[in-house]
């Protein structure tokens, strides 16, 4: 079995991470938590350190993904609905912060709020 990790999902809370975790593991994913003892210690410091990681083995990353594509939740809008991509009409976009500045990285808080289309890649503000 390889050694190489690769992140396939962060969440700025551990316990959202837990589902994931709890589904990838029933279907025989060996699973690996970034950053989840520092944010079980400490939840305020989720943005300074990019949120908790979930991992898995570089093979299993496919399979991990079309999993979590399964069961994961999409941004939803002040009106309760779907974030729609302008660009491509798709339905599958996540809150995103760029964190440029080193303001947005001490105080991500302040950064305003964007969307990355998860089918697209486009970028787009609510």
């Amino acid at each position: 079995m390889s050694d190489k990790f690769v992140t396939i999902a962060v969440f700025e809370y551990v316990s959202d991470m837990q589902v994931l975790k709890t589904k990838l593991e029933s279907e025989e994913i060996q699973v690996f938590l970034k950053d989840e003892n520092t944010l079980n210690s400490d939840p305020m410091i989720s943005h300074a350190i990019g949120g908790a990681k979930l991992q898995v083995f570089k093979e299993d990353e496919k399979r991990a993904l079309e999993i979590y594509d399964s069961i994961r939740s999409y941004a939803i809008g002040d009106d309760g609905l779907p974030i729609t991509c302008p660009n491509c009409k798709a339905q599958k976009s996540e809150s995103y912060y760029e964190r440029k500045s080193i303001f947005h990285k001490l105080f991500p808080f302040f950064e305003k709020r964007k969307y990355l289309c998860l089918n697209c890649k486009m970028i787009t503000k609510p």
